[in-house]
Order: C-alpha cells, then sequence, then structure tokens
C-alpha cells in the first residue's frame, strides 16, 4: 500500500473517505466495494483518511478515546490490499469547505474519478447535503457517486462507537466480533511497585505509546502478550489495585505465565481475549492471592 502525504496520485482512482478508527469490519466491508469498482473500473483504489480526529481541529480541548492510533491505523488499512492510504491533513480551513469544494479538491488534488460514500457519511461544511446533493455535484464534477451498502452483524450495526462501548464495558467478545481481530494495546514496559513479585505474581507494568488509545473497562482480562519476540499467555489487571495500593493511580499490569526475564524499557503488545471479572478489594493479601490463583486457572482455559 501507497501512504499518500506530500505527493498526488498520477493515475485515476475510486476512493473513499473516513476517519477508519479502528479499521473495523464495517470499515473493511466498505473498503471492499472500493475495492471491487475499482477492478471493474482499471483505476487504483484508495482510501482518504485524516492523521489526526477532526474535532481535535474544532475544538482543541477534544481529547477523543480511539480504538488505534495514527501508525496502527495506518498498518490496519494495509492488511486491506487498498492501493492507496492517502493522509489528508484536516485544517479549519478545510472544515469550511463546502461539500462541493472539497469534491472540487479531492477531483484536481487526487484524481478521485469515483468516489463511495458510507451509506450514513456525511461531509463538508454543515454537512447538510443529502446523497443525491453529492450525486449531482458528482456529474458537474467529473466524478461518479456510488453509495455503499450498510453492514450489521445479527442486526447490531457495526461502528467505532459500538466497539467503544463494548471495551468501555468488558464486552470483550463484542468488540472482537466487531473488529474482526483482538484489541490491543502496544506500549513499553515500565517500573511499578514491585509488589507483585512478592506474591507470587510478578507483574509488567505497560506504559501506553499514544495518549489518546482508549483503555478498557476496569477490570481482569485474559489476554496474549507479545514481547521479546515470543507471545505467552498472560492476565492482566487495568485498575488501581485497591487492596494493595489504597486507589491513588490507574495501572495496566499483566503478569505473563511461564516467563521469566527482563523485560523493562522493552515494547509490549498486549490483545484482549476475554473479560474475567470487576476489580475488588479484598480484606486481605492472602484473599487476593487465592483470587489470583483462581484468575490463573481461568486465564489458562480461556486461552487453551
Amino acid at each position: 500500500m501507497n501512504v499518500i502525504e506530500d505527493i498526488h496520485p498520477q493515475s485515476p482512482t475510486v476512493a473513499t473517505i473516513g476517519f477508519f478508527d479502528g479499521v473495523h469490519l464495517g470499515h473493511r466491508f466498505l473498503i471492499q466495494q472500493v475495492k471491487v469498482a475499482a477492478t471493474q473500473t482499471g483505476w487504483q483504489s484508495s482510501i482518504i483518511t485524516f492523521p489526526v480526529h477532526p474535532r481535535q481541529v474544532i475544538q482543541s480541548e477534544f481529547q477523543p478515546q480511539l480504538l488505534s492510533s495514527p501508525e496502527e491505523k495506518i498498518e490496519l488499512l494495509a492488511s486491506t490490499g487498498v492501493d492507496n492510504c492517502i493522509l489528508l491533513p484536516f485544517t479549519r480551513e478545510l472544515s469550511q469547505l463546502t461539500a462541493y469544494e472539497f469534491m472540487q479538491l479531492l477531483y484536481d488534488k487526487y484524481k478521485v474519478r469515483m468516489l463511495v460514500i458510507g451509506y450514513d457519511h456525511r461531509f463538508g461544511h454543515n454537512r447538510a447535503e443529502t446523497f443525491e446533493d453529492y450525486c449531482r455535484y458528482g456529474r458537474e464534477l467529473g466524478i461518479h457517486i456510488m453509495q455503499a451498502s450498510a453492514y450489521t452483524q445479527e442486526q447490531d450495526k457495526v461502528s467505532s462507537s459500538a466497539i467503544r462501548r463494548a471495551l468501555q464495558t468488558g464486552d470483550i467478545r463484542t468488540a472482537t466480533k466487531f473488529l474482526g481481530y483482538h484489541y490491543y494495546l502496544e506500549g513499553t514496559v515500565v517500573d511499578g511497585y514491585k509488589v507483585g513479585r512478592k506474591i507470587g505474581f510478578p507483574t509488567a507494568n505497560l506504559r501506553v505509546d499514544f495518549p489518546n488509545k482508549l483503555i478498557p473497562s476496569i477490570g481482569v482480562y485474559a489476554v496474549c502478550v507479545y514481547v521479546n519476540g515470543g507471545k505467552y499467555k498472560g492476565m492482566l489487571n487495568i485498575g488501581y489495585r485497591p487492596t494493595i495500593n489504597n486507589g491513588t493511580d490507574l495501572s495496566i499490569e499483566v503478569h505473563i505465565l511461564d516467563f521469566q526475564g527482563d523485560i523493562y524499557h522493552q515494547k509490549m503488545r498486549i490483545e484482549f481475549i476475554d473479560f474475567l471479572r470487576p476489580e475488588e478489594k479484598f480484606n486481605s493479601v492472602d484473599e487476593l492471592i487465592l483470587q489470583m490463583q483462581k484468575d490463573k486457572e481461568d486465564t489458562i482455559r480461556v486461552l487453551k
């Protein structure tokens, strides 16, 4: 996949546009329609997306909780087999363009000759136009407009918002079903309180690299851990460690099963497989240890 920033396509292209947070199954269904149209026309297939969430440009105080970092999104888009990913900087000037002016930009600068529009997508200043308006503008400009079919699973609408809601309530299975892959966090292993090793469950503390990455609901999870060139089973706790730390600061720490080694300052990726239980405050450390032993058994059962 070509990632296009400063240079512009030299060949006509079939394109679609959106933020594509998480590149979930709904996005992939739309992109597949772009690829089919590109094959039929003999043109290239392109995804037009924004490196920064548009609302961050319009509302400087807005801090989105995103399913993918810009780098992760490009990696996920590349896995779809699309020819080009056009990174279009979203600016206040761009936000003021009418739909017609925006489509003219796509025609002149990016050689878009067919635009596949998501069934519920709106663009242009105030986003007031209808699909029929887009078709009329397209006829004037020389862009064929195609409306994409909607994607659903068992009558559930698949969307980035629905996936965020699932992750924020610990519904990992629904998030996985809608994403088409396991949600993951990537970051660096940092120093922690080193209490886990004293009770027989040493943990690696993760500092997530992308500050706007959505952190799933507080609780205990069965996860897969990628670190030091290997893949391991793990049980992850997101929370405030109320039994030991008296609930002062949020931590993301994983006990990696059957692993020994120094991985401080190394990169680590954690994939969420299932939610095990909410975080609890126990009456004693001994009660916590008994529960963690049960969590380990549940993790092995889930990941076997």
